[in-house]
């Protein structure tokens, strides 16, 4: 924190106190638009031009100028800290003071009545940067063998510094103290949508954070590997129903959060008609969003989940076939592009391609104790082994089914000794496959509500089939028919893209025919 201006920076030393002055100015006033454009835009160009490769000054040095104002040294210290964790290496007594100046911050929204209005974006971005150094400082801990003695003695005396408890207690102190919940419960959160968090002669600082802080609830859940709790965290936001009112979309980053770490959630549950239903609903609202960012600090972010959530949509579709019918023809045309060959090698049963799209694709991992007294373990890697190993072993659980399915459509129906003949299998084995494939067939599906862990068993086969038995000799055959979901879908896609080429000739022959122009007189 002791940092001091660059000798000669005289003029960024004037930017900066003129900056903070009308920040707090228009803070104090309540100026929204302009607070968002010096937050938005100010604060980037004074940081490319003076700050690029270090941090800003310390508080201290503008402290004055604001009539050391409390809430807004607080509110300057998180964006200091934003940028220093952007632009620099933070050392960790460093991230210790931003743990205890955002709990400063949020112990100061709780405890008393704060009336200012922030733009919502930025509310937004100090949850999300919340959380990011909270992970970013679980990753910096699980590397303990790559500490000295003396780094392992300051960790330790750190005491309860960005706890993932802590952590997890201050976003469920923010929801109840806004009273977010009931808000949303009562409408369904249409009021809360249409008003955008603002209320005449109220603060919408509170509320909104409480809002964002159901995503950090669910974002910290998946992170420690509770997804059944980070599902349930998230309620009542109702992000399954495309017809209900729901506020995210309105910030990109707070509506990519939600669908990626729900969407991984359902994946690690089983869930994977639900999980690509919500991969293919991030995918198609990125397509519609991106190219409004382009020129944003945080498309990088945007490009890159787009990215993670095709793999994770890829590793979905190669478990369960079925959760294709689920995507639609753009999402469905981009994954074939990016995708098709590893979907291909999913489809013969080879593990390994889980295994690399999982590793890139999935969140960094956090584990929620440290482990200090065995400083050779990296806690980090080991959080991440396990959730691996986890979805590995579903994997693997499914192995052969593959090749069975193979086998099964090419007959109608097969005696079952000769199928486990060509199978090279015991009979006993190939049942065992066969009852694996039935179980694998139904998944619980998400039907209605704000509730995102209810839902009903569905079947999701790609493939139908019953075991018969000839009553005459008593063998038992195979008997095969496919999915009549299968067929339903693939008509119902034929038809709509007919349809879509039928408009597309229709509003090529109704287009006003072009006028040739007259012909000029031949002069004789």
């Amino acid at each position: 924190m002791a940092t001091t201006l660059r000798p000669g920076a005289d003029a960024a030393n004037d930017m900066v106190k003129q900056f903070s002055w009308y920040f707090y100015r228009h803070i104090r006033e309540r100026n929204i638009p302009e607070i968002q454009s010096m937050y938005e835009v100010s604060w980037a160009k004074l940081s490319d031009r003076y700050y690029k490769t270090g941090p800003w000054p310390p508080v201290e040095q503008i402290a004055e100028i604001v009539d050391n104002d409390h809430v807004f040294c607080l509110l300057y210290k998180e964006l200091y800290f934003r940028h220093l964790y952007a632009r620099c290496t933070p050392t960790l007594q460093q991230r210790i003071d931003s743990y205890t100046n955002y709990m400063d911050l949020f112990g100061l929204l709780l405890t008393s009545n704060v009336n200012m209005q922030l733009p919502n974006t930025w509310l937004w971005d100090i949850i999300d940067e919340f959380l990011y150094q909270c992970q970013s400082f679980c990753q910096y801990r699980g590397k303990l063998s790559t500490k000295t003695a003396e780094e392992l003695q300051a960790l330790a005396a750190a005491g309860d510094a960005w706890d993932v408890t802590q952590v997890l207690n201050v976003l469920q102190a923010l929801v109840d103290k806004s009273g977010i919940s009931a808000e949303l419960e009562a409408d369904g959160g249409a009021a809360f949508c249409a008003s955008e968090g603002f209320v005449p002669g109220q603060s919408n600082v509170l509320r909104m954070l409480g809002y964002f802080s159901l995503i950090g609830l669910l974002r910290m859940h998946v992170l420690v590997g509770d997804f059944q709790s980070g599902l349930k965290a998230v309620f009542p936001i109702n992000f399954n129903d495309p017809r209900a009112p729901i506020y995210t979309p309105k910030i990109v980053g707070s509506h990519i959060t939600l669908l990626y770490y729900s969407g991984f959630s359902y994946m690690m549950l089983g869930r994977y008609l639900d999980a690509a239903r919500v991969f293919n609903s991030a995918l198609a609202y990125i397509s519609r969003v991106k190219q409004y960012h382009a020129r944003s600090a945080q498309y990088d972010q945007i490009l890159k989940r787009n990215e993670q959530m095709y793999a994770l949509l890829a590793c979905v579709v190669g478990l369960c076939p079925a959760a294709a019918k689920s995507v639609d023809e753009n999402v469905a045309t981009q994954l074939r592009d990016r995708n098709a060959d590893k979907i291909a090698r999913m489809g013969r049963g080879e593990s390994a391609v889980h295994d690399e799209l999982f590793t890139y694709a999935c969140p960094k991992f956090i584990t929620a104790a440290p482990a200090y007294d065995n400083p050779s373990v990296n806690t980090s890697q080991q959080a991440f082994r396990t959730q691996l190993g986890l979805f590995m072993a579903e994997v693997r659980s499914q192995s052969g089914l593959p090749q069975l399915k193979q086998h099964l459509l090419l007959y109608s129906s097969i005696d079952l000794q000769k199928l486990a003949s060509i199978m090279e299998i015991d009979e006993s084995t190939l049942r065992q496959q066969l009852m694996c494939l039935k179980a694998k067939s139904w998944n619980v599906k998400w039907t209605h509500g704000a509730d995102a862990t209810q839902g009903v068993s569905t079947n999701a086969a790609d493939i139908d089939f019953y075991i018969d038995t000839d009553p005459t000799t008593g063998r038992e055959s195979v008997v095969v028919s496919d999915s009549p979901s299968q067929h339903q879908r693939q008509h119902a896609d034929f038809l709509v893209r007919q349809i879509c080429k039928l408009e597309e000739v229709i509003a090529s022959v109704s287009a006003a025919p072009v006028v040739a122009p007259a012909a000029r007189p031949v002069a004789v």
